[in-house]
């Protein structure tokens, strides 16, 4: 279903807005890209136990129109323009939203406005409205697309990714399939592994199988490098780690890892306090690279220290380092999902 008004807009920051464009951030897969954010925090198809940006507030599987294009080409644009002036390279403009990016209605016309800027835009979707037409096409129109695949076994999928209760596994795969089949961008996928929930033998194969017929550029394996959703989900192993690179390096053909941190090179564009908001608002930062995006202020402790006491960001330890967050993600000691607005 397609839902005909708007449904909001994103939110998040001081006062309920955060920047619609924000970055360039380093990518453990795009180089230096630009994040578009365009779905309000945190409607989502999906409530994954691992998400980074906290548990799903609106789990919903109609899209709906969020913002018009232009808004969101202006946005891009000057951020672009800020990013050029300050000597920050982009190498991908990047819908990375607090939610689930197809759930937006205007989301082609959001690429088609983009194409002018002449920098190449990537969809970072965990595919699960890919059994319709119009989300294919839409994504079609993209340079790079990443799909969320965690397991093929529809009891576990429900475990991990939590869906919203109108989407089925099975349709989700069928349109993967057809997208790739007609895609001629570049394709890649991503599994993320979780202690004693998707990192079986038999649950890797049947997974890298799948992914196996898309025939990716890359299939990459994963485990959570930031504080998730919930805070009993442990990581897999380094040796299911292991087994799951050989099991995917032989079933669905180039694998790689994403087991590590991307790094501290985040820039500033404008107000360092502005760009820190916006960045983690869907990308929880290490303490160090906060330090370092602050410099600039010439005064960084205090002004984080002025930021947690507002409210504005919050701290959490997750495997060994101290992270700042967004509040405004919900987390562990919140309402349990079943409370969240289903639409």
């Amino acid at each position: 279903m397609r839902c005909s008004r708007a449904c909001g807009t994103p939110g998040g920051a001081k006062g309920g807005q955060v920047m619609l464009a924000f970055g360039p951030v380093p990518s453990r897969r795009l180089g230096r890209s630009l994040g578009i954010n365009h779905i309000p925090p945190k409607v989502c198809t999906y409530s994954c136990l691992y998400c980074q940006v906290g548990r799903t507030s609106r789990l919903r599987a109609r899209r709906c129109a969020f913002l018009d294009a232009t808004t969101v080409a202006g946005a891009v644009r000057n951020k672009l323009e800020a990013a050029d002036g300050s000597g920050e390279p982009v190498d991908y403009l990047t819908f990375v939203p607090d939610g689930e990016p197809t759930l937006d209605a205007g989301l082609g016309a959001m690429i088609e406005a983009l194409r002018p800027l002449g920098v190449p835009i990537a969809v970072v979707t965990n595919g699960s409205l890919l059994d319709r037409a119009d989300v294919r096409d839409e994504l079609a129109a993209a340079d790079w697309v990443s799909l969320k695949i965690d397991t093929v076994d529809e009891g576990r999928w429900r475990q991990v990714n939590r869906p919203h209760r109108r989407l089925h596994l099975p349709s989700i795969l069928a349109g993967m399939r057809e997208f790739s089949a007609r895609f001629r961008g570049r394709l890649v996928t991503e599994t993320m592994l979780l202690a004693g929930l998707n990192d079986s033998e038999a649950g890797l194969r049947a997974t890298a199988s799948f992914i196996g017929a898309l025939k990716p550029a890359t299939a990459y394996v994963a485990v959570p490098t930031r504080p998730p959703a919930e805070p009993w989900v442990k990581a897999a192993t380094p040796a299911s780690v292991t087994r799951a690179y050989e099991v995917f390096r032989a079933l669905a053909g180039r694998a790689e890892l994403l087991v590590g941190y991307e790094g501290d090179a985040f820039a500033a564009t404008g107000d360092p306090r502005e760009d820190l908001l916006a960045i983690t608002a869907v990308h929880p930062m290490r303490e160090q690279a906060v330090a370092r995006l602050l410099k600039p202020t010439g005064a960084p402790a205090k002004v984080l220290a002025e930021l947690l006491r507002r409210g504005d960001l919050v701290e959490v330890d997750y495997g060994g380092h101290h992270y700042l967050l967004h509040p405004t993600a919900p987390r562990a000691g919140s309402a349990p999902i079943r409370t969240g607005r289903r639409e």
